[in-house]
């Protein structure tokens, strides 16, 4: 029995995509913190605080950013961002570091798009490009946005000063 025409070429694209997020996710469960912990490309203060400002006035990416899905305990091992909202300073650190990781797993999601060239006309690679911008895009941004607040709240006295218990 034949598959209708490109359902065979659906699903290729489907298994390229669940088979590389649960690849690339797992082996970013295994990045140790210590590689997570330093800071990379990190803006000035006042930089900072103008692009925090983009984010919420340009991007209004309050409005948008409870839908996104956190799919970091997906897999073993994995940390749900949320479950570390603490003001404590590990808390906060522990918190960039996983940001660190989900914009990694998101980077290195996006690029599989060009691997459907391999099997799909043009007109099919485009549609894998603009799925793979449309899933990573606002992930990408969501995490520089939440690594720059929590910046801005580790530059604070009292989350220096404080101490998980």
């Amino acid at each position: 029995m034949a598959l209708p025409p490109g359902l065979g070429a659906a699903l290729a694209c489907g298994a390229l995509w669940l088979g590389w997020s649960l690849l690339v996710g797992a082996a970013a469960n295994q990045l140790p913190l210590r590689w997570l912990a330093h800071p990379v490309g990190e803006l000035p203060q006042a930089e900072a605080a103008k692009a925090l400002h983009r984010y919420e006035r340009c991007w209004q990416i309050r409005r948008w950013k409870p839908w996104i899905p956190d799919a970091g305990h997906v897999l073993p091992g994995g940390i749900r961002k949320a479950s570390l909202m603490g003001r404590d300073r590990a808390g906060l650190e522990r918190l960039l570091a996983e940001t660190r990781r989900a914009e990694l797993v998101h980077w290195a999601l996006w690029p599989a798009w060009l691997v459907t060239a391999l099997w799909l006309p043009p007109r099919g690679v485009v549609i894998n490009l603009v799925f793979a911008t449309f899933f990573n895009l606002p992930c990408l941004l969501l995490q520089h946005y939440n690594r720059l607040r929590v910046r801005q709240l580790l530059r604070l006295p009292q989350a220096c000063t404080q101490t998980r218990s």
